[in-house]
């Protein structure tokens, strides 16, 4: 494809050779002739100037600067690099197509209503009173659980299940080994101390464009129900504990976990492994980074960070304080030393 041709799908701005030709997308590091790469990460502003990549994604305002004897290197001037890389790679990568069928070791119950367009894959189970809407793709092993409703356009991964009563829009992702609608932690602790469990009567509910990524969990609430939002996305083994609320454009990252009842609200990005306690809310287009810990509520649009979670500056004081701890430590023995000094001689 020709570097015009390829700007004016991008919706860029060329600066450079538009015949030259551009066979693929690469990293800053590993691209070579031929290929595009982006700049949205001021670590690799020196590699701008060493790579060996035809033509780069780049913000308006950046001035491309080379070694001398590099090569020079088109300039695809955007307002948002990182997006328009997204764009690029599927100009260039030819993704799985799957054709419309049923494969014949797939389970449909006589009542699961399926969709015009749907590939059913190996060994899928489909069971009583399912829906699913037009073009869904269920690769293999895919197990929809009796009364679940979902959308069109819907895409299930190895493995991924949905769960009884479970309610999913248009365009859902499940990847592979995703769980929707698993039984949440509720139990009930009897007088000879056992555990009684409690049925998780309440389904999980995925709105339109939502993704969950691989090994994720969506627990189903005891009563009501656990909601995720348009557009969210829950990365590789997150939990979503039962009757949460997650708010929509939200991304929790790896191994991130909501215990029950959490409310996070719209446009939130919860770090890798950051935790919560029950019960509590976080407001909209809060940041909380990763490894924190939060007890209590967190209000909108805050960067919050550590254990427990404060407001980031006030933790990055704390932090350099604790750094300082040893030296602080040994300048208050020497303080109370000279104390001690001082008292013997007034005597």
């Amino acid at each position: 494809m020709k570097l015009a041709e390829v700007a004016r799908k991008l919706g860029c701005h060329l600066e450079g050779p538009a015949d030259a030709e551009i066979s693929g997308v690469a990293g800053i590091e590993s691209a070579g002739p031929g290929q595009i790469t982006f700049l949205a990460n001021r670590r690799y502003f020196p590699v701008l100037k060493t790579t060996r990549a035809s033509a780069v994604l780049v913000d308006e305002r950046i001035a491309l600067e080379r070694e001398a004897g590099a090569a020079p290197i088109a300039a695809l001037r955007t307002s948002n690099p990182y997006l328009a890389f997204a764009r690029a790679i599927e100009l260039f990568y030819n993704a799985p197509r799957y054709v419309p069928g049923i494969h014949p070791t797939a389970i449909l119950a006589k009542t699961a209503q399926v969709g015009k367009g749907a590939h059913i894959g190996p060994y899928c189970f489909i069971d009583e009173n399912a829906e699913i809407g037009e073009n869904a793709v269920l690769h293999s092993f895919v197990t929809i659980y009796q009364g679940a409703k979902i959308g069109n356009n819907f895409f299930a991964h190895a493995h991924a299940v949905v769960r009884e009563f479970c309610q999913l829009g248009d365009r859902v992702i499940l990847q592979n080994g995703a769980i929707i609608g698993g039984d949440g932690l509720g139990f009930a602790k009897q007088k000879d101390g056992t555990w009684y469990k409690m049925q998780q009567s309440g389904p999980a509910v995925l709105e339109d464009d939502v993704e969950v990524q691989a090994n994720a969990c969506v627990d189903r609430a005891t009563v009501g129900e656990t909601r995720v939002g348009r557009g969210s996305k829950l990365d590789d083994l997150v939990l979503v504990g039962h009757a949460s609320r997650v708010g929509t454009n939200t991304m929790l990252c790896g191994q991130v976990g909501l215990a029950g009842s959490t409310r996070i609200g719209d446009g939130c990005i919860l770090a890798g492994q950051v935790g919560t306690a029950g019960h509590l809310s976080v407001g909209d287009g809060t940041v909380v980074t990763a490894q924190s810990g939060i007890p209590n509520d967190v209000p909108a649009r805050a960067l919050y960070s550590g254990y427990p979670a404060v407001e980031n500056r006030q933790w990055l004081k704390t932090t350099a304080a604790l750094n300082r701890l040893p030296d602080l430590q040994r300048r208050v023995w020497e303080l109370e030393s000279e104390i001690e000094k001082l008292k013997a001689r007034s005597r």
